[in-house]
């Protein structure tokens, strides 16, 4: 029988943590570090990157993922700065944390806000394909893991831009399995519903958490970490046959029948 608790371990494993710095990637730095691994720790914002990787142990690595030279000269140093660790000698795994909304009507979307969202949202996603899923090959295997949305799957006034840009980190979540998988190369994603970082908490306040958390069947909302649980699943041998897929937390929010009941009742 195989040691299933042993299954959660990253022990001697390097991994690639990019968005690290703030949110959930800060807690996904967290849980990554408690499983055993050793976390580049990589943000656009050098401080944070610093401040990440002194909590966890880790190596701050400051860097703009949507630019496809600083994502190249990344995955370039990556395995001679997790010092060995990383299975074969080298990159054991990445989780990308990468990606926000800016709230537009389509109406009022100009072709600046568009380019933005997939910049960030979806070309360094695609560019962590590139460089991060050969060095994983390269390597001998490992996990890939992307932060997706429920704005990906479904429908939201505003989200238009976010969300096609999500959509599409599904479906490249989906292609980059296919073409990975027998290089030993594991992709999927999770994707959250409302996540209380300190972002949303500063858009949405108080009542805002409210009116979420009683809209959820769980009665309440996301934590950050919720998702760096989810993530630190999809990095781990104990998903070792799942690929290809996006794992939703949403507190079972998509699932709801959307009308309220009659009279009160279930």
């Amino acid at each position: 029988m195989p040691d299933y608790a042993a299954l959660h371990r990253l022990d001697g494993r390097g991994f690639v943590l990019l968005g690290a710095g703030n949110g959930i990637g800060r807690q996904t730095a967290h849980a990554l570090a408690a499983a055993g691994a050793r976390v580049l720790c990589v943000d656009v914002d050098e401080e944070r990157a610093r401040a990440v990787a002194t909590e966890v142990a880790g190596i701050p690595f400051p860097a703009d993922v949507t630019v496809r030279e600083s994502v190249r000269e990344l995955f370039a140093r990556a395995p001679e700065l997790l010092g060995g660790a990383g299975g074969a000698g080298g990159v054991g795994g990445v989780v990308d944390i990468v990606g926000m909304a800016r709230y537009a009507g389509l109406a009022e979307l100009d072709d600046a806000g568009w380019d933005w969202h997939f910049d960030l949202v979806l070309r360094h996603a695609w560019l962590a394909v590139q460089y991060g899923g050969a060095a994983l090959a390269a390597a001998g295997g490992g996990p890939l893991v992307f932060v997706a949305s429920v704005s990906g799957l479904t429908a939201a006034p505003q989200h238009a831009a976010y969300g096609a840009a999500k959509a599409g980190l599904v479906s490249l979540v989906r292609s980059a399995a296919v073409e990975l998988g027998p290089r030993g190369v594991r992709v999927n994603a999770v994707a959250p519903g409302v996540v209380w970082t300190p972002r949303v908490a500063a858009l949405l306040g108080a009542k805002g958490r409210r009116r979420n958390a009683e809209n959820a069947p769980l009665g309440r909302v996301a934590e950050t970490s919720d998702i760096a649980a989810a993530l630190a699943f999809l990095a781990s041998p104990a998903s070792s046959y799942i690929t290809g897929q996006t794992l939703v937390v949403d507190g079972g929010v998509g699932v709801k029948f959307p009308y309220p009941t009659i009279g009160g009742e279930a």
